[in-house]
């Protein structure tokens, strides 16, 4: 084959009258070329989308210049530093919260130690610090913990890394330490009050000085809120009379400043969007950003006079980097209600004032804005705090400072002096912010304003619960759906005890009911049972049927193989997750993989009204070939007697029994107290069985515990 020919004399001609004659010229070309290729490229370079965007995002903190990321983690040195800025502290409380709730004492207890005892002390997230240096903290100082206990025994996510060092210290490093420390549980888990018993015990037994008794609250006996109380009470007591601390009447000393502020621009405010606190290197990864996610599909599994069930299908954006694995949580922002949000505008006379922007500056520099600032006051109350939360005891008392009549003041200070008598008050009564400032100002007869003007915003912002996420088992499989995971809610509403026709709605649970119904039906309004919602979401985000979420990573997981045995355990919206692990194995069979054999155990009241995902789950046992055993208790049958998960489990004993001498991994999702029972029941079998001990039992249970054969999803 021959090679191309000479070029033709006029062509010859034309790249030389083309060629660049000098630099500046072969400069010119040379950018175009550059400029031609980036264009062709674009998608892969200043057109696609930064994965980290939403770190900047949601953590401004972190930009550039933030004085916050240059703070001490060594414990003992911010407290020095905070000497030399006037802001030297006495105390440090710190908190570990998986929920919000201990973080919201711990911020209590720091504030009131000001007021009360003079002291100046500062709340701090364990994870904003390196643990070792507690060690560093001199005798003159005092550390108090307060820390949940979070799934099986474990601690919260901000306190892992503090967990990890305490749980594994030798010797005497703690020998200066002082300190005293409360624990929140709920005695329905097999663990109750687990964290801050092994934390006790290791500071003890490494040289600490405990110099208050340990406090336990049990939220099992709804008696969280009191039980920090009547601890507190006690830690003050040493405080009088061990420390010999003068105690002073409790006044308002704000640690906030929140201003108005015109000169901002609406594109400079937070106007309700979700965000995730500062992340340092001791923070739990197990949360990943938060989206607006789309509702593909949204229906009612049952629904019935005080009770319903839904099903929601979400769309993960293809282009994101949001994902999920079977056994996963999904957190839901939720949006309070109009109604509650208007009525607090209302009694704080703040209805006109509702857009003006307002910034909140911390007045310490101990302190972390919780709150994204600047913003303005509806979106405070509409999406940042928690204001249909119950009211505690001492936040009615320390409302009466700032109330617009001594009739007024008188009512707060009665209700809130004696426990007893307000417990029997909220057995009758559903008592929001909104609602108890309501009532006190109707308890002055006369003609005088009925506005609580002088409550300051700060104290508000203090005071009240920062909006949390409530989590939901997802009920799809990663491996089916990978974009499109499923939840399924219990649309709960709690009866009051002394007014069963009364009830405490479920903030997220109707949220989400009455953008459901929204969804269903065009014509549909955005009320559930009285209940009212902005779903279009801040500047209108949520439009068209999203929601705020994240995804949350869980330990709750299938075995790495699929041939593994599984014995499931649920009762109501606790089937969720089984519902992804069998949708997951019956997919792993049809490629061919061979899978274990399945029981599965649910429980609910009536076959024919609240046994969710009936027909999918039956079709699932026949196309699974005799691999999976459906076994059903009812407790409100008509005519039949009640039976349990646990009371089949007992019936089922022999099969169980064998499954797990073949290896299976079991799982139970539901309420704490059924898993309790179904372990009971599970140690039955085996002393009846193999004619086990309580010692033999325990040892058993505590081995597949941590072989991660026995695992738990439970909540209540």
């Amino acid at each position: 084959m021959s090679g191309p020919g000479p070029l033709p004399e006029s062509t010859i001609k034309l790249l030389s009258q083309l060629a660049p004659a000098t630099f500046a010229d072969t400069a010119a070309l040379a950018a175009a070329g550059i400029l031609s290729a980036a264009y062709v490229l674009r998608s892969y370079t200043w057109d696609r989308p930064d994965p980290y965007n939403y770190i900047l995002y949601e953590k401004p903190q972190q930009g550039a210049g933030s004085s916050t990321s240059k703070r001490s983690k060594n414990i003992a040195e911010r407290l020095e530093e905070l000497v030399s800025l006037a802001h030297g502290k006495d105390v440090v409380v710190f908190w570990g919260s998986q929920s919000g709730t201990a973080e919201g004492f711990a911020n209590r207890l720091a504030r009131e130690l000001h007021q009360r005892f003079h002291l100046q002390a500062m709340s701090a997230d364990l994870s904003d610090f390196d643990a070792e240096t507690i060690a560093q903290i001199p005798q003159t100082k005092l550390a108090i913990f307060v820390l949940s206990t979070y799934g099986e025994g474990d601690p919260s996510d901000n306190a892992g890394m503090f967990w990890d060092w305490v749980t594994k210290l030798q010797d005497k490093p703690l020998i200066s330490l002082r300190y005293a420390a409360f624990g929140l549980g709920n005695s329905n888990y097999r663990y109750y009050n687990r964290v801050v018993d092994v934390v006790d015990k290791a500071l003890v037994d490494t040289g600490a000085s405990r110099l208050a008794p340990v406090g336990r609250a049990d939220d099992a006996q709804g008696a969280t809120e009191e039980d920090f109380l009547s601890w507190k009470d006690d830690l003050y007591k040493v405080f009088r009379e061990t420390l010999n601390l003068t105690e002073h009447e409790v006044k308002h000393e704000p640690s906030l400043a929140v201003v108005e502020d015109e000169s901002l621009e609406p594109q400079d405010l937070h106007v309700g969007e979700p965000v995730h606190l500062v992340e340092g290197s001791g923070k739990s990864t197990a949360n990943s950003a938060i989206k607006a996610l789309k509702i593909k599909k949204a229906y009612d599994l049952f629904s019935s006079p005080g009770r319903s069930c839904l099903h929601l299908d979400l769309e993960l954006d293809s282009n994101s980097q949001l994902t999920y694995k079977t056994g996963d949580h999904l957190a839901i922002w939720p949006i309070n209600p109009d109604h509650e949000v208007e009525r607090l505008l209302k009694v704080l006379g703040l209805s006109e004032r509702r857009s003006i922007p307002i910034s909140i500056n911390a007045l310490d520099a101990a302190i972390k804005v919780k709150i994204p600032t600047p913003t303005n006051v509806e979106t405070l109350f509409r999406y940042y705090l928690e204001i249909c939360a119950a009211v505690p005891r001492d936040t009615v008392r320390g409302l009466a400072q700032f109330a617009p009549s001594a009739a007024a003041k008188d009512f707060l200070l009665n209700l809130g002096r004696e426990k007893d008598n307000y417990a029997v008050f909220l057995a009758s009564n559903h008592l929001t912010i909104g609602k108890l400032l309501e009532l006190a100002a109707k308890a002055d007869n006369s003609q005088a304003s009925k506005t609580w003007s002088d409550i300051p915003l700060s104290y508000l912002v203090e005071t009240l619960p920062r909006s949390q996420p409530r989590y939901y088992s997802i009920s799809s499989s990663s491996v089916v759906s990978p974009k499109a995971p499923s939840i399924t809610v219990a649309v709960s509403d709690t009866p009051l005890s002394a007014s069963p026709s009364a009830a405490i709605p479920g903030l997220t649970t109707n949220y989400l009911q009455s953008l459901s119904r929204s969804l269903q039906d065009s014509q549909a309004t955005q009320q559930t049972e009285g209940l009212s919602y902005t779903l279009s979401g801040p500047s209108n985000a949520l439009e068209g049927g999203l929601i705020y979420a994240h995804v949350r990573r869980s330990k709750f997981k299938l075995p790495m193989l699929a041939s593994c045995p599984l014995i499931m355990v649920a009762a109501g919206t606790g089937l969720a997750p089984f519902r992804a692990f069998i949708t997951e194995r019956l997919r792993l069979q049809s490629i061919g993989k061979p899978v274990g054999q399945m029981m599965l155990f649910f429980g609910c009241q009536k076959p024919d009204d609240d046994y969710i995902y009936r027909e999918e789950l039956e079709q699932m046992e026949k196309d699974l070939g005799g691999k999976l055993n459906i076994i059903t208790a009812f407790s409100r049958q008509t005519g039949m007697k009640k039976t349990y998960v646990q009371d089949k489990i007992l019936e089922k004993g022999k099969e169980v029994s064998e499954l797990l001498a073949d290896g299976a991994s079991l799982y139970m999702c539901g309420r704490a107290s059924m898993a309790r029972e179904v372990g009971r029941t599970l140690g039955d079998i085996l002393r009846s069985d193999k004619g086990w001990d309580d010692a033999q039992v325990k040892e058993w249970s505590e081995g597949l515990k941590r072989n991660r054969k026995w695992q738990e999803d439970v909540w209540g």
